[in-house]
């Protein structure tokens, strides 16, 4: 490897009985990075995969870029990231999942932007790939729907959460302000770009720098809203009281109220600069858990959750937030 002057980045993996295959490919697309001076550091959360310790420790042998954790006793999700980031030292962080595929300038042209920006924070777009590496959607961030935001003390950033972890890397600051987590962190992903935005700022990649993948045992997350509703449906039943469950329990509150109420705790726990409309967003959730049959106060939708390029997640938010029997009507269907 030749001697370089750059600065480094620790990429962060928490893997859990991982596919060997895709583990492998990931690995392999991190190392071959054309930003060299990274530390690949993997924490395997008690893994009854010998195969894949197997593999991991092999690596490890090979490439001295290579920090081996293994846990004892499973952590979960959150905490397994949380004690990566305990881990890290280096000036940038950036997230990685377990089976993925990165292009080879995803870490030089995140860094360059990053720096180039002069934020804290930068995330980009991938394509979509299942689990035989057949493209899905070429464009992640067109498919979901999700904003490309860029600069400081965006609403959005606090109301929803649109960029995924292993899209993002930021700066140390932003790692040390993380822990420890408190109770309330229910998506890493989220507040990293919460506090960027509030300090100074993050920026859009909109070139695909990574192939995510999506297969029966990964992340809920990477799938549609009338992919996640069907599995609902199957499993819950077409009552319209197993749709408000839904709508109430896994759409307002665990995905979007829960968030932004994780975001107002770490701005007041790091005195961070305050936002009335944050507060308004917390009022708008908390109502719209009570509303029944209609919610006609669309303006709040505007206001704290629209933009641009939203497209049809738009007209799908509005259905389930503001004319929930609507929408039941059309769960019944799909």
């Amino acid at each position: 490897m030749k001697e370089n002057k750059q600065e480094k980045i620790d990429v962060l993996m928490a893997v859990y009985n991982p596919n060997i295959t895709f583990l492998t490919k990931q690995i392999d697309s991190i190392l071959s990075q054309t930003y060299e001076n990274i530390n690949l550091i993997i924490s395997d959360d008690s893994s009854n995969n010998e195969d894949a310790k197997q593999v991991l420790n092999e690596y490890a042998n090979k490439d001295n870029r290579i920090t081996l954790y293994f846990q004892e006793k499973n952590l979960g999700y959150l905490k397994n990231f949380e004690f990566l980031l305990t881990k890290s030292t280096a000036e940038y962080i950036s997230y990685a999942d377990q089976d993925d595929i990165w292009y080879e300038s995803k870490i030089e042209k995140s860094i360059k932007t990053l720096k180039e920006k002069d934020v804290d924070l930068v995330y980009s777009d991938c394509k979509q790939i299942d689990e035989n590496g057949q493209v899905l959607h070429e464009s992640y961030l067109d498919y979901k729907s999700y904003p490309r935001v860029n600069g400081k003390e965006n609403i959005l950033t606090f109301s929803r959460h649109f960029a995924i972890g292993c899209a993002c890397m930021f700066t140390k600051k932003i790692k040390e302000q993380m822990l420890p987590f408190t109770e309330s962190v229910m998506a890493h992903d989220w507040i990293d770009v919460y506090l960027a935005a509030k300090q100074k700022g993050i920026a859009c990649i909109e070139e695909q720098l990574f192939e995510y993948r999506l297969h029966g045992s990964n992340a809920f997350g990477g799938r549609s809203l009338k992919q996640n509703l069907c599995t609902w449906k199957q499993e819950h039943g077409k009552s319209y009281s197993a749709y408000k469950k839904y709508r109430n329990e896994r759409v307002i509150k665990k995905a979007y109220l829960d968030g932004s109420l994780m975001c107002l705790e770490y701005r007041d726990k790091l005195n961070l600069s305050k936002n009335e409309d944050e507060e308004g967003v917390i009022d708008y959730y908390n109502k719209l858990l009570k509303t029944k049959i209609l919610n006609i106060h669309l303006s709040k939708y505007n206001k704290y959750l629209a933009y641009k390029n939203i497209g049809k997640r738009r007209i799908k938010e509005e259905g389930i937030f503001h004319f929930p029997l609507i929408s039941y009507l059309l769960y019944l269907i799909k």
